[in-house]
């Protein structure tokens, strides 16, 4: 950053939110799919004639639990390297929930099974991004460097070029 200026990075609490992101995401994940599958009947992310919680659930749960994970990842390397750590996050996470919303329409499941998937996908990444987002601006700060230091006087003020 400029004018002796940088971000420091609270790393300890960044990732316990994303891993307690990644917590809520699993919850999102089997909650949801009890929902499609228990009460609305709709056979999704499953072969046919499998139970309501299976073993696909918790893999379901589990990538999502990695993806909150992969997204504290991304954002820590934006914080600690890129000019607008959030705007770059922002655009990244937007395009691959995208992504997760889009892929379920190009399977040969039913449309009821697509939709139903891809609202699911669309919830876990909105759960990811806003919890992982808020975990950022929370575990960073713009440190002045030309701060004074215990013992040491504060730095002078610095004036406008057209100061008198």
């Amino acid at each position: 950053m400029a004018n002796g200026r940088r971000r420091s990075i609270d790393v300890g609490r960044l990732w316990v939110g994303g891993l307690m992101a990644g917590v809520v995401a699993a919850g999102v994940a089997v909650v949801g799919l009890l929902i499609v599958r228990g009460i609305l009947d709709i056979p999704a992310l499953v072969p046919s004639g499998t139970k309501l919680v299976d073993a696909s659930t918790w893999w379901y749960a589990g990538m999502s639990f990695l993806a909150a994970a992969a997204a504290t990842g991304l954002l820590h390397a934006l914080l600690a390297a890129a000019p607008q750590p959030y705007r770059f996050f922002n655009w990244i996470f937007g395009l691959a929930v995208a992504i997760a919303v889009l892929v379920p329409f190009t399977t040969t499941a039913e449309m009821k099974s697509k939709v139903s998937v891809a609202l699911i996908n669309l919830a876990i990444g909105a759960c990811i991004g806003s919890i992982v987002l808020s975990v950022g601006h929370s575990s960073a700060r713009i440190v002045d460097e030309r701060a004074a230091r215990p013992g040491e006087p504060w730095p002078a003020p610095e004036r406008p070029p057209d100061w008198r």
